[in-house]
């Protein structure tokens, strides 16, 4: 006896076109056999088609929800489907499926597996694929941005995908991995993997472009007298020499000290002792 084509699709007597569409869609993702070589997947995969092609066939649809045909679109032994198709044996003939819902399973079948129904001998065309893209967020440090390095993200399935970051990244930038993304189809080429940088903020550098700039604290007597100071650098520390009557907000360009060959500005800043006692005694004896 054959079976109620609504059942087998999973859905109501009322269903819509697009509501069958849908429904016979997410059947074919698991039973088709490029996905599912299962033999009861095959021969559920063979019920689901057959009863998508009814369903679809608006005439053969209102004469099954009538009573004239069974869920095969069979009446009195006769296939209302025409002479090339199904026979005694509900063979699919050489040339294709003839019911008028091939060119949407045809679509179908192009969209989810990359095939085409049809050809000389009603067989299905294969063709290669190419894989999804992943798509993953990844924050890291303002320094291993401007300087490069190498982290990691998960994946989601217990694994960590390895990533390089280039030298002088930028926020927002977007690195692509290829390969790394969703298996192909047919042969086809896997996906990429498409990483998001988020560059978080730093205490004391600012970028600009290739440039860095930074406020630098040096005591009164540094600037006063001349002397040596530490400044700090993306890559450590450097001495830079300050001139005796070096006022605040003066600003030395450190050369190469930058992001991938630019440079550094340092501002200096001078920063008055917390006892200005002495200051202001040597002060008054200068005034009088």
């Amino acid at each position: 006896m054959a079976e109620n084509p609504y059942t087998l699709l999973g859905i109501k007597k009322t269903a819509t076109e697009t509501e069958i569409r849908k429904a016979y869609r997410a059947l074919a993702k698991k039973l088709h056999p490029d996905v599912n070589p299962d033999e009861k997947a095959q021969e559920k995969f063979k019920k689901i088609s057959a009863a998508y092609t009814l369903l679809t066939d608006k005439d053969m649809r209102a004469r099954y929800d009538s009573g004239q045909v069974d869920g095969q679109g069979q009446q009195q032994a006769q296939n209302p489907f025409g002479a090339g198709y199904g026979g005694r044996g509900g063979q699919q003939p050489a040339g294709g499926f003839q019911g008028q819902g091939f060119d949407d399973m045809n679509d179908i079948f192009a969209s989810l597996f990359g095939m085409q129904m049809g050809g000389q001998r009603g067989g299905a065309r294969l063709r290669p694929q190419k894989g999804g893209d992943i798509r993953y967020k990844l924050t890291i440090d303002f320094l291993e941005a401007v300087t490069g390095g190498a982290k990691s993200v998960s994946m989601g399935d217990g694994q960590k995908l390895s990533i390089k970051i280039p030298e002088g990244t930028d926020d927002g930038t977007t690195l692509r991995l290829r390969g790394k993304g969703q298996p192909g189809a047919n042969g086809g080429l896997a996906g990429d993997a498409m990483v998001e940088i988020s560059v978080r903020p730093h205490k004391y550098f600012r970028r600009d472009g290739k440039d860095l700039r930074l406020d630098h604290n040096i005591d009164l007597q540094t600037a006063v007298v001349g002397g040596k100071t530490e400044v700090m650098t993306p890559t450590g520390t450097a001495k830079v020499s300050i001139k005796a009557g070096t006022s605040s907000g003066k600003t030395l360009r450190l050369k190469g000290k930058g992001v991938k060959g630019g440079d550094l500005y340092v501002k200096l800043m001078i920063v008055l002792p917390d006892d200005l006692s002495e200051l202001s005694a040597l002060y008054q004896e200068k005034v009088q």
